[in-house]
């Protein structure tokens, strides 16, 4: 079984900045540049990219919430694949081949977009060390049939490759940006209605509107951005005007602001308990079910997120509406032992507020139920290291289950099977193993629901993961701004209609 890899943490960035790794366009717009018309946006985000705005990890994420990059397709309201780059798609040869056509489009640096520079982008994600995360057991090849028409081809028949090429991991850059060891300078080379063009350090960034942007130029002129990790400090940040958006407020600093300024989004985030099935006390299953005997997850809710989080029904959320419907019960789970004194560290982060808290209220159940706990509670920064090699026996976690492709399968098989890349339990079972390798030969969408809820319950019956809530997105909005766009899947937040 693999380690997980340092992409596997969805709405967490892992290593520390390198300031300078990218010059600056020499456009400090930082002041207002409204020549152009539309006011600034001050943004105020709560994780500052930490792998130099890598495309390939989880800064990608954030340079798709800001509007600067796309691929081929992007995800609706219902996570359903839709044209972005691409104007239309058609699978061929049974699925293992799929043919993009391509949108007019330009770059950020003037040039246009081509089949050609598609392919070579999607290539260069392919052979990036590591993949990333939504190309995790997938071996693509893109060529250009001619100047508008992509074919992707796979090993295997992917069903959900739009899907999966709608991860923003996967977004396209113009020719120039690729050096010839692999890494992707992206000021000024995307293609969104945003180009970035001034980084400063990791605690700001500068975007300017992209006036060519095929969807129509935004109404905004630029994004001023700022990377605050102290919650309360976002927070008011947006009650003095000192921001537009504040992204991911602590759901304790809510009831001070304005309610006309605080929107609340359900979203495919869960927060769980991950058990350590490698090493420690809960290599023994019959204590992993008394851990899940312990817990009553709606303490968790009511306290910790003060009502933004629903007790958890499984790894799908109610922001998945298909789910409830399929969802199968778990069994097989073994009998629970007395924990007997037993001691474990329970591990989490700073970085989101509700986290140590949660982790406080499961520290009490536990040791209720006769287990030793001690708590580790650090920066994202400064755990991950021992978290992802397995130093803890337990660790309260943030995930979004579909920020990957939006395909629940694809999730499946990279946080919970043998070979999965984000195994942050560590779980290796060969039923579980077959149930995802079952669910990802459906290329039915409703088949493939079903499908992966039995594999769901596989998952849930070795009590390798304890979900313990589904979670609101709760942002901060001005009532001056107009046409924010916060989403379940947490991949966007700026568009072309935002505005103050």
């Amino acid at each position: 079984m693999r380690t997980p890899h340092r992409r596997l943490l969805s709405g967490l960035l892992a290593l520390p900045l390198l300031s300078g790794c990218f010059a600056s366009s020499g456009d400090d717009s930082s002041a207002s540049s409204e020549s152009g018309g539309g006011a600034r946006l001050r943004v105020a985000l709560p994780f500052a990219p930490t792998e130099n705005y890598s495309p390939y990890g989880q800064d990608a994420m954030l340079l798709s919430r800001l509007g600067v990059i796309e691929g081929l397709t992007k995800l609706d309201a219902n996570g359903t694949a839709v044209p972005a780059l691409a104007d239309s798609w058609s699978s061929e040869n049974g699925g293992k081949s799929w043919v993009f056509t391509l949108r007019d489009a330009r770059f950020q640096d003037g040039e246009a977009v081509t089949a050609e520079a598609v392919a070579a982008a999607l290539t260069a994600a392919g052979k990036a060390d590591p993949a990333p995360s939504a190309l995790s057991g997938v071996k693509l090849t893109a060529t250009a049939e001619n100047d508008k028409r992509v074919r992707v081809s796979t090993a295997e028949a992917d069903p959900v490759l739009p899907l999966r090429l709608s991860n923003p991991s996967l977004a396209v850059f113009a020719p120039k940006a690729y050096d010839s060891k692999g890494k992707v300078n992206v000021v000024g080379t995307a293609t969104g209605p945003f180009a970035l063009t001034r980084i400063d350090g990791d605690t700001a960034a500068t975007l300017n509107r992209f006036d060519d942007y095929w969807g129509g130029r935004a109404q905004a002129s630029g994004v001023t951005a700022r990377f605050v990790s102290d919650g309360t400090a976002r927070a008011n940040a947006l009650r003095t005007g000192e921001v537009d958006i504040a992204e991911s407020l602590p759901v304790a600093q809510v009831t001070s602001l304005d309610k006309n300024t605080v929107k609340e989004v359900n979203t495919a985030r869960n927060t769980s308990l991950y058990l350590n099935t490698k090493s420690g006390a809960f290599t023994d299953a019959g204590l992993r079910a008394a851990a899940r005997e312990a817990i009553d997850t709606s303490v968790i809710a009511k306290g910790a997120y003060e009502g933004y989080a629903v007790p958890a029904q499984g790894l799908f959320g109610p922001a998945l509406t298909w789910a409830a419907g399929k969802r199968v019960e778990p069994a097989g789970r073994a009998r629970a032992t007395g924990p007997d004194g037993k001691s474990i560290t329970l591990a989490t982060y700073s970085d989101r507020p509700e986290l140590p808290e949660a982790a406080q209220v499961l520290q009490q159940q536990l040791q209720k139920a006769g287990f030793k706990v001690k708590l580790e509670v650090r920066t994202y920064t400064r755990l991950e290291g021992d978290l992802l090699g397995g130093k803890f026996d337990a660790a309260v976690f943030s995930r979004n289950m579909m920020l990957d492709t939006g395909d629940p399968v694809t999730v499946l098989a990279g946080d919970y099977t043998c070979d999965g890349s984000n195994n942050l339990s560590f779980l290796c079972d060969k039923n579980v193993d077959k149930l995802v390798a079952d669910a990802q030969a459906e290329s039915d969408t409703a088949e493939r629901q079903a499908a992966a809820m039995k594999a769901e319950a596989a998952v849930l019956g070795t009590d390798s993961v304890i979900p313990l809530v589904h979670l609101k997105l709760v942002a901060g909005i001005a009532t001056s701004v107009q046409g924010a766009l916060p989403d379940p899947y947490e991949r966007t937040l700026i568009g072309t209609g935002t505005r103050r």
